[in-house]
């Protein structure tokens, strides 16, 4: 019921498309023969997070466009499964999205960023706040992007929703470290389950990608500074064995949470 799972930490450069491409593909096939069977990239990886809502515009794709298209060929080829923002156009809006593509090469979920952080707000459309989980190969997965992390009711709505784990793809400040170092450990311990932290590095970003066990431990830790592949093991039998010793959900009043969910599904393979 384990895997090895590997957080991208690069550095997306502004506006520079093919590079931010080539270096993207570099660190995951670096993560794919080292054994990785699951990537998560950080936040607006292909664009750069800081450029101009009329740059954003003009950099933005479909989920059918050349970024992800190639991640789904990655995919396929090394048999992982990756989770790979961003900017995404549909119907005239923009969207702070990630695509979830399976080890088949299949697009199965496009998470939309919901809670949108500063001048953000001027430039991308908040998704719908249904927070699924989307079904593959390696078990239940959740996304929350960036600044939807440091909420704690998207987290318990797709904790109860049955997510093993969930992945936190991220533009996050040096400034906002401490949250950074706080609320991940949180939402994994709040709701039981893996949380995977995708950071990118240099441009005022703290890094320190992160992989979280069930009970709130960091299990790995990239640096500040600096293109990493964090890997880490994603033991998803620790999933039951700390909800017998943690019995959070086991004691869970669901009248608490609203959509009137009962209690986590046990997800796996």
């Amino acid at each position: 019921m384990g895997f090895k799972a590997a957080l991208i930490q690069m550095r997306a450069v502004s506006g520079e498309v093919e590079g931010n491409r080539k270096s993207a593909l570099r660190l995951v096939e670096k993560a794919a023969k080292a054994g990785a069977r699951l990537a998560v990239l950080p936040e607006l990886w292909p664009t750069g997070y800081h450029l101009s809502s009329l740059r954003f515009r003009e950099l933005a794709e479909t989920v059918r466009g050349e970024t992800v298209s190639l991640f789904r060929r990655i995919a396929a080829d090394w048999r992982m499964a990756l989770v790979v923002p961003f900017a995404e156009k549909d119907g005239g809006k923009l969207y702070n999205s990630a695509a979830v593509i399976d080890s088949s090469g299949e697009v199965v979920g496009v998470c939309r960023k919901t809670f949108l952080w500063g001048r953000e707000k001027e430039i991308f459309t908040p998704g719908s706040r249904s927070y699924p989980v989307i079904a593959t190969s390696l078990g239940k997965i959740g996304v929350l992007i960036c600044y939807d992390a440091e909420f704690p009711e998207p987290a318990r709505l797709l904790g109860l929703k049955g997510a093993d784990l969930i992945a936190v793809p991220s533009v996050w400040s040096i400034e906002a470290e401490p949250r950074w170092d706080i609320q991940l450990p949180a939402r994994a311990l709040d709701n039981t389950v893996f949380v995977l932290g995708a950071n990118t590095t240099g441009e005022g970003s703290c890094g320190k990608s992160k992989l979280v066990a069930p009970d709130g431990r960091v299990l790995a830790e990239a640096a500040r500074d600096g293109e990493e592949v964090l890997l880490g093991e994603v033991d998803l039998s620790l999933i039951p064995q700390t909800r017998e010793r943690i019995p959070y959900w086991k004691d869970y009043d669901p009248s608490l949470t609203p959509g009137g969910c009962s209690a986590p599904r046990e997800g796996g393979r």
